[in-house]
């Protein structure tokens, strides 16, 4: 599933190419065809990223909501479109592009009052200007669930998933399965922190890049990472790997029906 900054480069990417303009909106595929007409012809008031979740809005009680979830995809091309292929839930043409959305978890149309309480089940989203950290902290600080499932804990955090949860708890060597209560307020503000600086690496880049420049392939000789999530990492995926900084083997266990990496000698409880 794509983590926030992925969603936050789709919409400003589609800001850029739609909004500002009337937006032909149709469901080749008929499922969202309700909806597509009553806001196709609009005009694209703005594209904006939600944790993982993608607003189009149109106008009051108009805003198409999108989730993409595992399988969703944005595919976009240069005018003239071409017939639908597969099975198409949303097409948007505009004044020089058109895209398809396939296989989203959800496209739905969204009154304000709905999306206001997508609002109110999420955490804050580091990317965003409005974030509060602090909503955060006052739900981690209580709790005694580990740190593991807090930071994908999506009305904890918004936007954050597997990739950026692991190497986050690698960068501030801390054990996973620390109770979130026993985390400092300090250690919480040098996450954050740190989380905001990743995550809009991610946007700008397109990829989640995590490892300092002190342990990248240049510095250290090593071969670049190849995989299909891109980017270089410590920990994400490195199960039974040699860990970059200290050599000792990554760790890895199922947590809530995910993957957890670690490395047991960097990230060894206090």
């Amino acid at each position: 599933m794509p983590e926030g900054h992925a969603l936050h480069r789709l919409a400003r990417h589609q800001q850029r190419r739609y909004a500002g303009s009337p937006v032909a909106v149709s469901s080749p595929q008929g499922r969202f065809a309700a909806a597509a007409s009553l806001v196709d012809g609009q005009v694209l008031l703005r594209a904006e990223a939600l944790g993982k979740h993608l607003l189009h809005v149109y106008g009051p009680d108009l805003v198409v909501h999108v989730h993409l979830g595992l399988y969703g995809t944005f595919t976009e091309n240069v005018l003239p479109v071409e017939p639908p292929r597969g099975q198409v839930r949303m097409r948007m043409v505009g004044p020089t592009y058109w895209s398809d959305l396939r296989g989203p978890a959800s496209c739905q149309l969204f009154t304000d009052g709905e999306v206001d309480a997508l609002r109110g089940r999420l955490g804050p989203d580091p990317l965003r200007r409005d974030a509060d950290p602090e909503r955060a902290w006052a739900r981690i600080s209580r709790s005694r669930a580990p740190l593991a499932t807090l930071l994908v804990d999506q009305s904890v955090l918004a936007g954050v998933g597997n990739v950026y949860r692991a190497e986050l708890l690698f960068r501030h060597r801390l054990d996973p399965l620390l109770p979130g209560r026993e985390l400092r307020r300090e250690q919480w503000y040098e996450l954050w922190a740190d989380l905001v600086a990743l995550m809009r690496t991610g946007v700008r880049r397109g990829r989640i890049d995590t490892v300092r420049p002190e342990h990248d392939p240049v510095q250290t000789g090593r071969s670049p990472r190849r995989d299909r999530h891109g980017g270089e990492v410590y920990v994400y995926r490195r199960g039974g790997q040699p860990c970059l900084v200290c050599g000792t083997e990554v760790a890895t266990t199922g947590h809530g029906g995910r993957n957890l990496y670690w490395c047991p000698h960097c990230q060894l409880a206090a």
